[in-house]
């Protein structure tokens, strides 16, 4: 007996449903005994049991199931009402009921080809079970029975548009999580592997251009260029890692965070791209330095350094320099704002902002907007005035800075590199998130 109660859940299920299965085409076999006709008894519980066979059946056999129940319903019932042998006191009540569940699971899984012929059926399958009592029964059935029948479908056909609907919002519901999935992984892919692998191609592409101008690198210089390829591949390989990690990740237990995507790692991302691209300028707000920032705040602003720093280099080749700013905008409100701007001097060499109707494909900048947008926060791009271009943002934080040191101070001395090389802006266009 423990064993019974040890099965699994599905097992379980499995065995309490014949279980019912099995008493209620009992309770049918021995409504038709009434009949006091082996073969009509035999007909009742064949008709009864494929009402209930169309119950249970899957989706995809429900139809032909349900369909070959309501044909025997109706022929058992018409054979029984030419016949004496009748069954007094029932006229079916368990494939009544079933018959009613029919109409539901109809209305519910067809489309409305199948589910109008199909409830209609069912419909007048119940409407002539009184046909199975004698005729002595039959002014209190019709009086009584067949209205509250007839009620049981309409009520029958009224759940099944109601599951039909819920269904269909569940769907809607499930494609969309579905879609979402997909663009978190493709955003991802281009935040965790894309800066690398541009690095990559950037210092291959310097090796190729300095042998085709000729002037091969001397093995000291390739030795270099190698050496930083070879460091890029390896952080894409971590950062894949990393990216297979975050997608292993039960979902309850939400993402790992990204092992890269704090504030202080930005120093090392800026020395990292000043030693292949032109030199990077870091200005950062001392309180944020210090840590306070919440871990899922800093890896957005971390990723949106490293995607500017990345388009710096795929379309801002000849700058010759860049400017990292990170500060903290504190306007008397209870959620100040992390503000960040990346400019560069470089000339514009086909870099565009997508427009209103862009794709929402997850990759560059526009995977970022929507990263931003997750946060309440907003990330722009456009042409500096005169030459270069800006990416900035403003992510809002869930609450106040903790009181870490003096606001000020420091700030200024750290600051005037990056507002020197910042330039006169103009109105960035805004991306679509």
């Amino acid at each position: 007996m423990n064993q019974f109660f040890d099965l699994p859940p599905a097992e379980g299920r499995r065995i309490a449903a014949l279980c019912t299965a099995l008493v209620l085409l009992a309770v049918v076999a021995a409504e038709g005994a009434q009949t006091g006709s082996v073969p009509l008894a035999t007909a009742w519980t064949v008709s009864g049991g494929l009402v209930l066979a169309a119950v249970v059946a899957r989706p995809d056999r429900f139809a032909a199931v349900a369909t070959s129940g309501v044909l025997v319903s109706c022929l058992v019932t018409l054979v029984n009402s030419q016949v004496d042998a009748r069954a007094e006191n029932t006229f079916g009540v368990v494939e009544s009921a079933a018959l009613l569940l029919v109409v539901t699971r109809a209305v519910r899984l067809l489309r409305a080809r199948g589910a109008v012929p199909l409830a209609a059926g069912a419909f007048t399958a119940l409407s002539a079970q009184f046909l199975r009592c004698p005729p002595s029964e039959y002014p209190v059935l019709v009086s009584f029975v067949v209205p509250v029948l007839w009620f049981g479908a309409v009520l029958g056909t009224v759940l099944g548009l109601y599951l039909r609907l819920l269904d269909r919002y569940r769907s809607r519901e499930r494609t969309a999580e579905l879609q979402e999935q997909r663009l978190e992984y493709a955003r991802d892919l281009h935040d965790f592997v894309g800066h690398h692998i541009t690095a990559i191609i950037a210092q291959t592409k310097a090796v190729r251009y300095t042998t085709a101008a000729g002037r091969p690198p001397s093995p000291d210089e390739l030795d270099g260029l190698l050496a930083a390829v070879e460091d890029a591949g390896s952080q894409a390989m971590r950062s894949m890692r990393s990216m297979v990690t975050v997608l292993r990740a039960p979902r309850d237990q939400g993402a790992p965070p990204d092992p890269d995507g704090t504030l202080d790692e930005l120093r090392v991302l800026t020395g990292r791209f000043s030693e292949t691209g032109p030199p990077t300028t870091l200005a950062l707000e001392p309180r944020l330095a210090a840590g306070a920032l919440p871990v899922g705040t800093a890896a957005t602003v971390y990723r949106i350094v490293r995607e500017a720093l990345t388009n710096v280099r795929k379309h801002a080749g000849r700058a010759t320099a860049v400017t990292v700013d990170v500060r903290l905008e504190e306007d008397g409100t209870e959620r100040p704002a992390v503000l960040v701007a990346v400019t560069d001097d470089g000339p514009d060499t086909g870099r565009n902002v997508p427009s209103a109707g862009a794709s929402r494909t997850g990759f560059g900048l526009t995977g970022l907007s929507e990263r931003a947008a997750m946060v309440g926060g907003t990330v722009t791009a456009g042409p500096r005035e005169g030459v270069g271009w800006i990416v900035e943002a403003r992510i809002p934080l869930p609450g106040p800075l903790p009181e870490i040191g003096p606001a000020g101070g420091d700030r200024a001395a750290v600051a005037s590199g990056a507002e020197a090389g910042a330039g006169t802006r103009r109105p960035a266009a805004t991306l679509d998130t």
